[in-house]
This record gives structure tokens, C-alpha cells and sequence, in this order.
């Protein structure tokens, strides 16, 4: 289906507007054949290659048909799940600059954010919702999002989708979705997880594929560089001659581990490349301000990892490096998609190790195009190699003879020292004579000393030794006599009142002569002294209680006599 210009797609007039705006007027064959599906609602499942315009082909339909209708708090009305930050990023930028006529709310629902700023847009009701599946699943554990009002689900790069374990997140989150609803699918590959996930989602969708799955464009130089000694050192080495034959306006340069991503960084600035670094242990923040200096030209270098390979849309990146060999053949697509992008012509370059020659083959296989390769090519005997290689302890294949044994970042038993630059220093490649043992006088043995046990007293640990300043006071270290009688209480006389005593039970043990007063609890009193309620010397209350506590025996009033009475006389005995 070929088409001259937007305005056959069957888009609305505002959008029509924005587009030229923006300085299109052409669509690619992607946008050509999928808008016009979209458009009328159709599920869509289209395959192309990176760089093909995929993201306009889903946002221009998406503005027509939201352009009736309003948004509800909490409920989005379309939806778009993308796996990573930055292409969710990437497409709420295509939402704002081909919206711009209209006035749509959006929300991008991404990691390393704020919650709250997201909840207050959400609570506001949003036409958009872009957010990658982790997110967008912690705002519905929270209670905080609907998704009973999505009419149109956009999945994008769903085979990065896979490669990055979301497939289970996809799943839980379609069904939660209403099942009368669009779905506009898209992908560079279809392997069978992807396909199940078609077969199980879309309802007769309209396959759209204007390209051969995972082929590179025809516009991009691709090259290969061997690397016989596969050291980092020699592979940084070669990747900065590559880039002074080049006439390099900006480029990325891709690396397998985020470690190597910021050894590359730090490398690039040390040998005065204006640089930056991109990789998944960088904030949201971070990651952001260096897209944004990279795109605004200030950083002409970009050193990343896998996360920015797929779907960030990069204006005119004229060269990009692959410093590792990716793992699977897909992922040198997508690398390399990043250049040589909308009809431009760039240029891609891979440094290969001996023991990266396997991969060459499942980047054949993808690409069906035999490597071109910079100065001598790897000969059959590498080949053969290649696969023989043992690891070593930081990660980098070593030989078992030919070369000596190396790791990534240090040296390895075995080994030639290395420099302050990280090559080998031939100074030092012989070991050095092991330095002769140092002459030692023999130890003498010292004789054991005897202790005389008998003449030690037997408690002599236990003896306190007399203070320095008591050696010389008379009676020093002596233990005094307690003198019981001078801790009694004096005699008062009659007219001076008595003075208590200042430990009150000691006084009352002291002085027999004082009354026993009665306790408060009687019962208790009985029950402790068997029934002797005086407190008599037998009193388990005896001398235990505080003067304060202690209160008077109750005595009995004494009654008054009565009378006694009158004894009956015994009647008289009657005579007779």
C-alpha cells in the first residue's frame, strides 16, 4: 500500500496539522499500512524493524480516536506498557509534540519517581497512561488505578518485553483490562512466547509486516575488528584508533555489563572525549540529564548499556561501537537500529575477542549478511579455538597454553605484572630471585620459676594491702570494733521529749521498756502470731514495723458494775 502523504491515512485534521508542524511529510511504510487499521479500531500486530517509525504508528490513531470522550478520575482511558524508562519517556515526547492541538491529560507511570506526583495525576483523571509494568502494577497493589476504562492497549517492543522477564507482568495486567477493547501490538521479532501472547490477547488482528524480522537497514556500514589479544586495555586501544579514522559527529558505544560501561566512562574522559554513561544502576534523574546533553550535543560520546538500545529515538547518532559482542543476535540489531535511522546512512563497528567469535555465528544467522572485517580476519585455527577458552576468575575467557593467564581488572596467579595503564610490563615479565632466608639467632630457653608455695599464706589474695598514705598512721589497714553500746539511744529525762532514733526498728529492738503497738491488719496479726493478738514476743510482726506505722493497742473501755442480782431465796420447806 503505497500512499503520498499523511492526509490519505484517514487522521483528523488537527493531527494532520501537528504532523506538518513537526516537518513530516512522508509516512513510512509502518505508518502506512498500520494507521489506517488503527484508525477504525482494529487490533493491530505489526513486526518491523527498529528505526522505522513504530512509535508514530500507534500515536497518531491513538489522538484521533481520543479526541471524543473525557477522562475519569483514576481510570485511564488508553493505555501504554513500554520496558524501560526511557521509551516510556520517548513516547509521552511523541504524545506531546503530536498532540499538541489538543488537550489531552497524560501520566507517565515510571520507577525512580515520586509517587505522589503520580497519584495527583492520576486522582485528576488521564487520556494517556505510559508507565513500564512494574510501576504500573504498584499503583494498582496500592488501590490507586482502575483499569475497567482502557479502551486501546498499546504493547511496544514486546520482544524486549520478553528478554527482560515482563511476559508474567503482561499477563496479569491484560486481565485485568476489559475484554472489549483495541490492542495494538508491536514488535522487531516474533519468537513462539511472543506469538502465544498474540494468539492469547489480540482478537483477529491485522498483521502488518513491512520488513523481514530482525534485519538490519540497508543503510547502515557494518564492520568487524578482531582483536587477538582480547584484553579491555587492547580493545579500548583499538576502539579509540577506529574512532580517529571516523569522522564521528556523535555515537554510542554498547557494552554487556554496566561494570564495563563505567570502566569505558571514565576511560573516554581520561583521554579527553567529551563524555557520558547510561546504564540500569543510574537514578531516573541521572539517566534523564545525560539523554538530554546527548540529544543537545554537549556530550558527543554516549557509553551505555542494553537498556538504551532498544526504541530510544536519538536523532542523526552517526556511528555506533559495539565493545562486546552482544549475547543473541537480536540484540546487534537493535544496537545498531540506532544509527542509520528514517533513510539516514550511518555506521556500526564490533570489536570481536577470540572467544566472541562463537557469537559471530547467531549474528549471521539473524542478519543472513557474512562479517566484513577491519585488517586481518580471525583464521580458522581461532575459529577452532574459540570454544576451548576456561574463564577466569574476573569473568574474561583465558587460554589453557598460548597466553598467559588473565582476568578483567587485576592480575591472576600466574600472570606478568601490569602497568598503571593496564598493559603488561615487559620490565617486570621475569619473575624475581626469591630473597634468601634471614639468619636467626636460636632461641634460648628460659629456666622456670619456682614458686614457693609454703612459705605463701594461704589467703594472701584476699589480704587488702594498706593505702601509700596510711604506711605511716598508727592503726593503718586495721579493721575497727563496732562498739554496739555507743549506737544506743541516750537516757532522756522526763522533761525533754524523747528523740526518735533515726532507724526506727533498731530502737524498738532497742528498748523493751516501749509498749508493743497492735498492727493495722488484726487478722493478719492474729493469722502470723497464732492467735496472739498483743504482738507478744512470739509476733511475726515483732520490730519490723516503722514507728510512722505503728499506732496504739485498742483497750476496752472498762463498763460500769451492775448490780448483781437478786438470788431467789429457796422456798421455805412447809412443816407438816
Amino acid at each position: 500500500m503505497d500512499t503520498a502523504s499523511f492526509a490519505e491515512l484517514g487522521l483528523s485534521s488537527k493531527v494532520l496539522e501537528a504532523v506538518a508542524a513537526a516537518g513530516y511529510t512522508q509516512p513510512t511504510p509502518i505508518q502506512a499500512q498500520a494507521i489506517p487499521v488503527a484508525v477504525t479500531g482494529q487490533d493491530v500486530l505489526g513486526i518491523a524493524q527498529t528505526g522505522t517509525g513504530k512509535t508514530a504508528a500507534f500515536v497518531l490513531p491513538m489522538i484521533t480516536r481520543l479526541e471524543s470522550g473525557r477522562a475519569r478520575a483514576r481510570m485511564p482511558r488508553t493505555l501504554i506498557l513500554a520496558p524501560t524508562r526511557e521509551l516510556a519517556a520517548q513516547v509521552a515526547e511523541a504524545f506531546e509534540k503530536y498532540g499538541v492541538n489538543h488537550k489531552l491529560t497524560l501520566a507517565l507511570l515510571i520507577g525512580g519517581v515520586s509517587f505522589d506526583e503520580q497519584n495527583r495525576k492520576l486522582d485528576r483523571g488521564v487520556d494517556v497512561l505510559i508507565a513500564t509494568p512494574g510501576r504500573l502494577l504498584d499503583h494498582i497493589g496500592r488501590g490507586k488505578l482502575l483499569l475497567t476504562g482502557v479502551e486501546i492497549l498499546v504493547i511496544d517492543e514486546a520482544d524486549r518485553m520478553l528478554d527482560m522477564g515482563f511476559i508474567p507482568d503482561i499477563e496479569k495486567i491484560c486481565k485485568l483490562l476489559p475484554p472489549r477493547r483495541q490492542t495494538l501490538f508491536f514488535s522487531a521479532t516474533m519468537p513462539p512466547e511472543i506469538q502465544r501472547l498474540v494468539d492469547q490477547f489480540l482478537k483477529d488482528p491485522a498483521r502488518i509486516e513491512v520488513a523481514r524480522p530482525a534485519t538490519t537497514a540497508q543503510t547502515i556500514t557494518q564492520r568487524f575488528k578482531f582483536c587477538p589479544d582480547g584484553e579491555d586495555w587492547a580493545k579500548r586501544d583499538m576502539l579509540r584508533e577506529i574512532i580517529a579514522t571516523q569522522e564521528v559527529q556523535n555515537a554510542i558505544i554498547f557494552c554487556n555489563r554496566k561494570r564495563d560501561v563505567a570502566i569505558l566512562h571514565k576511560s573516554l574522559l581520561k583521554h579527553g572525549y567529551s563524555a557520558g554513561a547510561l546504564h540500569g544502576d543510574m537514578d531516573q534523574s541521572n539517566r534523564t540529564a545525560t539523554l538530554d546533553k546527548f540529544r543537545a550535543g554537549e556530550i558527543t560520546i554516549l557509553a551505555a548499556s542494553d537498556v538504551a538500545a532498544r526504541g530510544l529515538d536519538i536523532p542523526e547518532v552517526s556511528h555506533v561501537f559495539n565493545f562486546d559482542v552482544p549475547w543473541v543476535g537480536d540484540d546487534y540489531v537493535h544496537r545498531i537500529g540506532r544509527t542509520g535511522r528514517a533513510g539516514r546512512s550511518g555506521f556500526a563497528a564490533t570489536l570481536v575477542a577470540p572467544d566472541d567469535l562463537k557469537l559471530l555465528q547467531g549474528i549471521e544467522a539473524v542478519t543472513s549478511e557474512a562479517p566484513v572485517w577491519i585488517g586481518d580476519a580471525p583464521t580458522e585455527e581461532d575459529f577452532a579455538e574459540s570454544g576451548k577458552k576456561r574463564r577466569g576468575r574476573g569473568g574474561k575467557a583465558s587460554s589453557s597454553g598460548s597466553r598467559p593467564n588473565s582476568s578483567r581488572g587485576g592480575r591472576t596467579r600466574g600472570s606478568t605484572s601490569n602497568n598503571s595503564n593496564g598493559k603488561p610490563d615487559d620490565t617486570s615479565a621475569a619473575a624475581p630471585p626469591a630473597a634468601p632466608p634471614r639468619n636467626r639467632a636460636p632461641r634460648t630457653e628460659r629456666p622456670p620459676v619456682e614458686l614457693d608455695v609454703a612459705a605463701e599464706p594461704k589467703d594472701s589474695r584476699r589480704r587488702r594491702t594498706p593505702r601509700k598514705s596510711e604506711v605511716d598512721i598508727p592503726g593503718a589497714g586495721e579493721q575497727p570494733t563496732i562498739n554496739a553500746e555507743a549506737f544506743r539511744p541516750a537516757e532522756t529525762t522526763t522533761n525533754a521529749p524523747a528523740r526518735r532514733p533515726r532507724n526506727d526498728n533498731n530502737a524498738r529492738r532497742d528498748r523493751p521498756d516501749r509498749e508493743q503497738s497492735r498492727p493495722r491488719n488484726d487478722n493478719r496479726q492474729d493469722r502470723a502470731t497464732g492467735g496472739n493478738p498483743g504482738g507478744g514476743p512470739n509476733s511475726f510482726h515483732e520490730g519490723n514495723l516503722p514507728a510512722f506505722l505503728q499506732r496504739p493497742v485498742r483497750t476496752e473501755k472498762p463498763t460500769a458494775e451492775a448490780p448483781p442480782a437478786p438470788q431467789k431465796e429457796p422456798p421455805a420447806e412447809v412443816d407438816g
